[in-house]
């Protein structure tokens, strides 16, 4: 790798004045100066490429940033946090990184295009702005997350205009890889990996002549039995190496389909080595006990396997550099040559030159971050409300139980109060009934969907249908049936959200009516209702839902008094 990198740079920071011969000359923020200009210079480095920059267009750029970065503070730190806490995003700290040095590599580049500002860089900063807002008031971080890189692109519009962001687009865009995955889309994405990787897992065991039987994500090697769970799906592998793919393919001097093929078969790679973990992990545990498949050899090989997805990558750029016409040697055709550049500030300082779209766009980051902060620390209104604590558990024909969740579960819900009771009824089959209530969901506080939560704990859903709920005494409303199952067993799910004391099943509409009545009621509380029974063997789904629905007839009349209206 050192090899590949040529780290040849040398700067020189030079303040014009009239004197000079050399560079008194006006120029445009872009100019870049004949060759005998250049040498006159800096005689000793004949090839230093010289790029001229009005001061307070580098002022303005810097404040932009700073700007950026206070107005998006809660969203980057729940970044980091993300970054820390989720093994899938721990690459998330190495690629802003990366983004620097590949920015530094292509700042030559961008003082020989003759590129100006482009007023593009205002409608693309409006519409990253508003997304930012609406991430805001709505805590959607993703939204947030992705209008910063928005605000970065505008910025380089704003500079250096279209043909200076083909070149920063890359750098850029590759920020995209350390945002994580919407939950909705990665619950999709690990599901499907959890079943591709057991499947595959189990053929390896079975070269192994080791007698195996697979039961959906379940492995029985008859002593053990092995579990795939979310963190074993390959999305660990996945999403870093796809990332690195576009980072290798990015360095990588070639044709363009080789630069695709590159990127794209980093997810057979991710999928093949993540399912020869797990039949390795059953061999071990098979021979060597269950502790294998836990502690800190379980996260070595983790580790080990990752490491050589990324040695195949090298072996695959390798192997690409012997075919077609344009055949040289891989030390010439991957790594960054870094040429040597001079800056010069200029003077005297010339308002005219300095970028229109630029201070349109300072202006507009330092008008959202105002808004956001009038907006946000307005005093919230919190709406009286009786506990849980004192939610009945007799109800009509149904007794309950009142349980507790976990200390690690309460700290990653992070809501305000909640209910958690297990009734049961003449049929003597419990029904769990669980209401979660946030009294602010400002700053991303809110509720879980089941069909992110239910899948990473082993349950598939096997059927999920948005139907409507009419139970006497209350309004016909919408909400959200899945029937799940896990091995043998199956259990049938309701859940819909309360926001405002409008129940909704729809996940996006709850953001929208979320980011409304944040402005307009000055309100973000709201609940989760779920609704969970067993579907015994020898019974219908016709009566689990019967079940349900009588258990509902007593506690919806009950809620309005601790979900407020």
């Amino acid at each position: 790798m050192a090899g590949c990198l040529k780290p040849a740079w040398k700067i020189k920071l030079l303040i014009k004045n009239k004197m000079s011969d050399s560079i008194a000359r006006p120029h445009s923020q872009t100019d870049v100066p004949d060759k005998q200009s250049a040498s006159a210079i800096n005689t000793d480095q004949p090839q230093q490429i010289l790029w001229k920059i009005n001061p307070l267009t580098v002022a303005l750029l810097c404040l932009a940033v700073l700007l950026a970065i206070w107005a998006y503070a809660d969203g980057l730190l729940n970044l980091v946090a993300r970054w820390e806490a989720e093994e899938e995003y721990n690459h998330g700290y190495f690629l802003p990184l990366m983004t620097l040095i590949f920015l530094w590599q292509v700042a030559p580049k961008l003082a020989r295009e003759n590129s100006q500002p482009s007023w593009a860089a205002v409608l693309l900063a409006a519409i990253a702005l508003l997304m930012f807002v609406i991430g805001e008031l709505s805590a959607i971080y993703l939204l947030i997350h992705y209008s910063f890189i928005m605000v970065l692109l505008a910025l380089s519009l704003a500079v250096v205009g279209w043909k200076g962001t083909r070149l920063t687009l890359v750098p850029i865009g590759l920020l995209i890889f350390a945002v994580p995955i919407p939950y909705f889309l990665e619950s999709a994405i690990t599901s499907k990996l959890q079943l591709i990787s057991s499947k595959l897992g189990v053929d390896i065991i079975r070269l192994c002549k080791i007698p195996v039987f697979r039961e959906g994500n379940l492995i029985d090697l008859g002593t053990y039995k092995l579990e795939v769970v979310e963190a074993c799906s390959g999305l660990t592998y996945l999403y870093p190496l796809l990332g690195f793919g576009v980072i290798c393919a990015y360095m990588y001097k070639a044709e363009f389909w080789k630069k695709l093929l590159l990127v794209l078969s980093t997810i057979p790679i991710a999928i093949l080595l993540n399912s020869f973990r797990i039949g390795m992990i059953g061999f071990l545990v098979k021979y060597f006990g269950d502790e294998q498949a836990t502690g800190f050899l379980h996260a070595f090989e983790g580790f080990a396997v990752f490491m050589v997805c990324v040695a195949i990558l090298f072996v695959e750029m390798w192997l690409l550099t012997f075919v077609g016409q344009n055949r040289r040697p891989f030390g010439e055709v991957f790594g960054l040559n870094f040429e040597p550049v001079q800056i010069a500030l200029k003077s005297p300082i010339n308002m005219a030159q300095v970028s229109k779209p630029l201070i349109v766009t300072v202006l507009m980051i330092a008008s959202s971050l105002a808004l956001i902060s009038v907006i946000g620390n307005r005093q919230e209104i919190k709406p009286d409300r009786e506990y849980f604590a004192s939610f009945p558990t007799e109800i009509a024909d149904w007794r309950g139980q009142q349980s507790t969740l976990e200390s690690g579960v309460l700290e990653t819900l992070d809501l305000s109060d909640y209910v958690l009771i297990d009734f049961t009824g003449k049929d003597a089959i419990p029904v769990n009934f669980y209401v979660a209530y946030y009294a602010s969901q400002r700053k991303g506080s809110s509720p879980h969907s089941p069909t992110v939560c239910l899948p990473g704990s082993g349950w598939q859903i096997l059927d999920f249908k948005r139907q409507i709920l009419s139970v006497p005494g209350n309004p016909p409303f919408e909400y959200n049936r899945a029937l799940i199952g896990k091995g043998n067993d199956r259990q049938l799910v309701y859940y819909w959200f309360l926001e405002r004391g409008k129940p909704m099943a729809d996940e996006y509409q709850v953001k929208w009516q979320l980011f409304k009545d944040a402005i307009f009621k000055n309100r973000t509380d709201g609940a989760l209702v779920r609704v969970i029974t067993p579907v015994a063997s020898n019974e219908s789904i016709d009566k689990a839902d019967q079940r349900i629905q009588d258990l509902l007839k007593g506690t919806l009349p009950l809620l309005p008094a601790y979900i407020p209206l």
